[in-house]
């Protein structure tokens, strides 16, 4: 028997301890024909976007700079965090060192250091939902065109 669902503003708090919390992230992206890639990504969590770094030539560099939109997935299948975004691309040495401290920090790596050229790419959240079970998905939209809806 499932527990009672959680509420809407519930769902956003545990959305937003799992975005400054968890370390890293589903990368779900396509390329331009449609074919799908699944990759997980350390990320940084900066209360407005996530910041990912990727090889540019990697299939989710190319599908995240060619169509300029993903799609994340945060927690368990039992208790997920879904999150629709756009995605701009960034140089590597375009973010403030500051940005990319606490980027290398947070995940434990830096790409700014690494032999193989890296790019970040941050990903703004357009849509989000949250569930646990069946039970939740009624309501389970938060977000909608950028903006919280609780």
């Amino acid at each position: 028997m499932s527990a009672e669902p959680r509420s809407r503003p519930q769902r956003r708090r545990d959305t937003e301890h799992r975005l400054t919390h968890d370390i890293d992230v589903w990368v779900a992206s396509a390329s331009a024909d449609g074919a799908p890639y699944l990759v997980p990504l350390s990320f940084d969590w900066d209360g407005e976007a996530l910041l990912v770094a990727t090889p540019p030539d990697s299939p989710t560099g190319r599908n995240l700079a060619t169509t300029g939109t993903v799609r994340l997935g945060l927690g368990h299948t039992r208790d997920v965090s879904v999150i629709d975004g756009e995605v701009e691309v960034l140089e590597i040495d375009a973010l403030p060192q500051q940005r990319g401290d606490r980027f290398a920090a947070r995940t434990g790596f830096d790409p700014r250091a690494l032999a193989t050229p890296h790019r970040w790419f941050r990903i703004s959240p357009r849509r989000i939902q949250a569930w646990r079970e069946v039970n939740e998905l009624p309501d389970r939209e938060l977000m909608r065109d950028a903006r919280w809806l609780v």
